[in-house]
This record gives structure tokens, sequence and C-alpha cells, in this order.
């Protein structure tokens, strides 16, 4: 029966995928404590200490069985998680139980799984990351001649087009891409560096012989699947990883909420819209409404995971001299959290692109309202050619820009510009002619083309590179 008398995360029940709650479960986490073990005792046995085949095998058969019961029982009497998991570690593995974690201080199991859960949830970050690139790349590539309205603060300014301004979703995610990338493929293992980073302990244990203890943490890294390890630590790798991975989420993040507050805006204007499923209520009270409830979710996390990033940063900065404890709590709470988050946001993200709704009607009507200003350039000029005099032409578009402006602003009337311009002797053009300088395509500039180009040359490259990972479903829990 469920107990429902708890506190549950929301991260868990609600957004975050079951693979990246995996990674950040206790099963991940205990049974890389093991393997970690495991890959200790197998390097100090080929470096020459006494550890038997017989040890590690017996080891090596009880990495995911954990006694979980055993652990949490001993951790009630001597109040320490590293020590209770050795324990009961040591109960399954009788003949392996005085070798276990032998020279090792608690940090060699908690830090060097620490970066393993991170790099596993930074790839699954990638995945999605280049999903949402995926998708958003077909929606620009489609909407790459659709003009629409541009804004400037939020006011109308020159048109664009729908693929063009989603092509600055794109740039985002891409940096966010690279970021990942380059902190992912920098991230190292602690190692095994003892108590203050001196590796006394090994040095005791392999009598002072340096070459031994200088091949340790090599053997190590690889055996766990990393290049290397931190080459110098305290008890701790430097809390600072914690902050440059952080960053990376932070990033996906701001990308995530900025694409999200413009596809609120646009569903606002009915120009854009989320999708919205058939049996979806918009509103307790008025139901008529189509909230872009997905976009706000997006919102909402994502400004959790940019200022969860403060936590790292902080307790990187009050780290004494070789370590001291009051990162741990923090640390429990604050790293899965962020890429729990985060892991919900890309999905949301990803659903969000797949069933982008674009009303091209509403955002013909809405540039056509506006593009009468916007042409008052290009009629000037065809003017000054029929003979007309350039400083007075711009007077008189002033003087009738105005007129329009308050017609539509004061009387709730529909620009009339053009028509003031026909009816203008100055200028000598009539309305048709006006009517067939309207086409929003002479106005774009090189937006389809820029979209095409980015496409081709920056995106393209980037997911033919990461092809592997394309396919990854959205699916969301309510």
């Amino acid at each position: 029966m469920e107990d429902t008398s708890r506190y549950i995360s929301p991260l868990s029940e609600r957004y975050a995928s079951k693979e990246m709650q995996h990674v950040f479960s206790e099963d991940m986490k205990f049974s890389t404590w093991r393997r970690l073990w495991i890959a200790l005792a197998e390097t100090e046995q080929e470096l020459g200490l006494k550890i038997t085949d017989e040890q590690l095998e017996e080891m090596r058969s009880h990495v995911d069985d954990i006694n979980y019961e055993d652990a949490r029982e001993r951790e009630k009497k001597v109040r320490h998680d590293v020590m209770s998991h050795v324990y009961a570690y040591g109960l399954q593995c009788p003949k392996a139980a005085g070798i276990i974690h032998l020279g090792a201080t608690s940090c060699y199991v908690g830090d060097n799984t620490d970066i393993i859960i991170m790099n596993e949830a930074l790839s699954l970050v990638k995945k999605k990351l280049v999903n949402v690139i995926d998708r958003l790349s077909f929606f620009a590539d489609r909407y790459k001649d659709l003009p629409t309205l541009g804004f400037t603060h939020f006011q109308p300014a020159q048109p664009t087009t729908v693929g063009k301004r989603a092509t600055l979703w794109i740039q985002e995610f891409l940096m966010d891409l690279s970021d990942l990338e380059y902190v992912q493929g920098s991230l190292k293992l602690l190692g095994s560096k003892g108590t203050t980073g001196t590796q006394a302990s090994f040095l005791e244990l392999f009598e002072g012989d340096i070459e031994k203890v200088d091949k340790l943490d090599p053997m190590i890294a690889k055996k766990m699947g990393f290049s290397s390890c931190y080459p110098v630590s305290g008890q701790t790798y430097s809390r600072k990883v914690d902050g440059r991975v952080l960053n990376v989420l932070a990033g996906i993040a701001s990308s995530a909420h900025k694409m999200s507050n413009d596809i609120r805006l646009l569903q606002h204007l009915k120009e854009v819209e989320e999708p919205f499923e058939k049996n979806q209520i918009g509103s307790s009270a008025m139901a008529y409404k189509r909230n872009p409830m997905r976009s706000e979710r997006i919102a909402s996390l994502s400004r959790y995971v940019m200022s969860d990033t403060m936590n790292t940063w902080i307790t990187s900065s009050v780290q004494w001299f070789e370590r001291t404890l009051d990162d741990s709590a923090n640390k429990r709470l604050s790293i899965p959290e962020a890429f729990l988050a985060t892991d919900g946001i890309l999905t949301l993200v990803m659903n969000v692109s797949d069933g982008l709704v674009v009303h091209e009607k509403v955002i013909a009507k809405h540039l056509m309202s506006e593009l009468p200003f916007m042409a008052t350039e290009n009629i000037m000029m065809d003017c000054v050619k029929r003979g007309g005099n350039r400083q007075e032409l711009h007077e008189r578009i002033r003087e009738l820009s105005m007129e329009a402006g308050r017609n539509v602003k004061e009387e709730g009337l529909d620009n009339n510009l053009l028509e003031l311009i026909a009816e203008d002797p100055s200028f000598q053009v009539s309305l048709d002619e006006l009517k067939e300088g309207m086409d929003p395509g002479r106005y774009i500039g090189a937006a389809p083309h820029q979209v095409e180009r980015f496409l081709k040359e920056y995106v393209l490259p980037v997911l033919e590179e990461n092809k592997s990972l394309l396919g990854e479903k959205a699916e969301i829990n309510v």
C-alpha cells in the first residue's frame, strides 16, 4: 500500500525521467561504491599486496545485491555511512572483509562515485539536449520562409521569419552543448589520495615504494573508465568541479527559459501555441482557456536550476584547508535535484518542440497591420524615382504615419496609412500600386538564407556527430 503520509519530491514523482532517477538512486550509488572497492583491491593486489583471487571473486559476486537493512542498522549505531556499508559488504564477503576499503578514506568511495554519477547524468542530459536541437532544427527549416512580425522591446520592429526566430533558440542550446562537452571531457576521478590528499596511508602500505603509489591512481581510473585522476587534492576533489557542472545545467535552464518565454508571449498573440491535448483542462474556472502550462513549467523549473547553482559556488568557497563536512548535506540535495530538474526541463522542451502549432493566418494578420509603417522607406524611394523630393516626402510620411497611428491607438481603427498616402498628391501613387508593394517577403532580408546556412554549417554537423543519440521520446508524466 502506498504511503501517502510522507513528503515525496515532485522532481521524482512529476518531472524527472526514470533513467535520471536511476542515476541518482541508492542502487547506483552503493553498487558504484562496491565497484570502487573492487578496483582498489584489484590494484593493490596487482601492485603486490597480499590480496587473494578468492577475496576478489567474493567481492565481485556481491556488487548489486546490497544488504541495505544491515547498513542502515549499523549506521544508527556508528553514525557513519561509509563504514556502515563497509561493514554490510563484509557480512556478505567474510573472506574479503579485512581488505575492503584498505588504506582509503571515505571520500575514496564518496567523491569518486559523485564524479561517476555526474558523468553518467551529463550523458543523459546531452542525449536530450541533442534531441532538442534536432526537433527545433526541423521546425526552423519548415518555417524558414514564413514572414512574421519581429519585435524589439516587445514593440513591432522589422519582419523576420518564424524559422529564423527558432534559430535563436537553437544557437543557445548549441552553446550549452559545447559547454557540456567541454566540462564532461574535463572530469577526472579523485582517485585514492588519503585523508589529507598526501597518500600517506598508501605509502605506508607499500613500504615507502613511491613508484607503486604513483601507479595507484592511474590504474584505478582506468578500471573505472576514466583517463586520469586530479593530480592533487585535499581529502576531496575540489568542490569547484560541482560548480562547473551545475553551470552547464544553469546554461541549459537559461536557454530553455528564454525559449519558453517567447512561446508564452506568442501564445498570448495567438500566433504560435504549445501542444494542447484533447482532454486537457486549461483552467478550473474558465473552460475556454488554453494556458501554456508546459512552457510555464519549463520557466518554473529553470529558475530553480539557475538559483540552485549558487549552492555549489558557496560550498566551494567555504571549504577549509583540506576539507570540512559542511558540503555533504548540501551536495546530497543540490547536485541530484539540479540534474533531475534539468532532465524534466529538457523533456518538456522536446515535447513542446515536437508539437508547436503555428497559426499562419494570425501571423499574417498581425504582420500586415504593421507592415505599412515598415514599408515607408521603400515607398519613399519609389516616389523619389518618380520625381518626388526626398525631404518633403519624408516629412509627409512622418505626418501621415502619426495620423494612422492615432487612428489605430485612439480610435481602434485599422491601419490606414496606405490610404492616406494614396490620397496625398505629393506621392503620385495609387492605392493598388501601394498594396502591390506589401509583399512581406520583400522585408525579411536574408532570414531564409540565414536559416539554411545556419542549419547546414552549424547544426547538421552536430546532429551527424551525435546521430546515435537521436530518436529520444519525450514522455511527460503530468
